[in-house]
């Protein structure tokens, strides 16, 4: 017969008051608004993945999902905010790769720690990156991309959403495979990024899909590969990286969402039950795959296992390719 210790009665009552007032808590969440900080301007791809859940949250529950952008500096300032935040369930992130799994790589120091400092909810999406350019510029493939910048060597202008990012690594990713001899021109996020790129002020970008879908049916940029193992639903007609010739240059996105470390499991629990519900139903999954956005809905222990696979893909591919981005 096990027999129960005084410490372990004092144990198991602390146990039961710490969760006593957590689950009544998560019984009534939310009460006042609840806000997602999207660490990226409005109109990119992981914006886009947010406000639409946020907008099925919203009508769920009654209560204003908010959706507030900070963009700058490759997602660390929005993200450092919500590190900072009281994990109280009422201030979440909609992080994407680079915050969690490439910016500790890249940077010396952050002002947060990304394994440390958060409870992970969900997966939300895998996000398509896809190769674009401006329509004037005569490539219509791959291959035809690189010959040209071969025959004109530095006169070639990418453009990425910051130093380190993920489009940034995709780029040089397929420098370093042709020999490519590019320029590189970084923006406080995807939204100016595309902006310029559709105004000529370079001529290549990796993005992602869901960002630059309306840009590329309206025939202000030409798609000319996707990432990804296999052919994007968005895209059936387009190569993937693979397919045009260039496999090491093929990578994928993905956005999340996560709270403040300590934030009550209660509370995560009945976010990611509503969340991914509305993620995987037939509406918004059918509109997520239509920009591009593969629809995930995972667990928080199964987000928590795929950041963890995440960080260490990216830190040999830094580490693998020599990337220098220090500067």
């Amino acid at each position: 017969m096990n027999r129960i210790t005084p410490s372990c009665l004092l144990f198991t009552a602390v146990a039961a008051c710490a969760a006593g007032p957590a689950a009544a808590q998560a019984s009534d969440y939310p009460n006042r608004p609840v806000r997602i900080v999207v660490p990226q301007a409005a109109g990119g791809g992981v914006d886009i993945v947010a406000r639409a859940i946020a907008q099925k949250l919203t009508e769920a529950w009654g209560q204003q999902v908010i959706v507030d952008n900070r963009p700058g500096a490759n997602g660390i300032i929005g993200i450092e905010a919500v590190a900072k935040s009281k994990p109280d369930g009422y201030t979440l992130a909609a992080p994407f790769t680079s915050v969690l799994t490439i910016n500790p790589f890249v940077y010396k120091s952050l002002p947060y720690d990304a394994f440390r400092d958060f409870a992970p909810i969900m997966q939300s999406v895998n996000n398509i990156i896809v190769l674009v350019v401006n329509p004037y510029l005569p490539a219509r493939s791959v291959k035809e991309l690189v010959a040209l910048g071969k025959s004109r060597p530095g006169d070639l202008v990418y453009g990425s959403f910051g130093i380190g990012n993920l489009t940034h690594l995709a780029a040089e990713l397929l420098r370093i495979e042709t020999g490519l001899k590019m320029v590189h021109v970084p923006y406080k996020g995807e939204t100016p990024a595309v902006t310029d790129l559709i105004g000529g002020q370079f001529v290549l970008l990796f993005a992602t899909s869901a960002g630059v879908n309306a840009h590329i049916k309206a025939g202000r940029l030409r798609l000319l590969a996707t990432g990804g193992e296999k052919r994007a639903a968005a895209y059936p007609d387009t190569p993937t990286m693979g397919e045009a010739g260039y496999p090491n240059a093929s990578v994928t996105g993905w956005s999340g969402l996560v709270a403040p470390a300590g934030t009550p499991p209660e509370i995560v629990q009945k976010f990611q039950h509503e969340a991914a519900r509305h993620v995987r139903s037939p509406e918004l999954a059918e509109r997520l795959t239509a920009l591009g956005a593969e629809p995930v809905g995972s667990t928080p222990e199964e987000f928590a296992a795929f950041i963890k696979a995440e960080a260490g893909k990216w830190s040999r591919v830094i580490r693998e390719a020599g990337l220098s981005l220090s500067q």
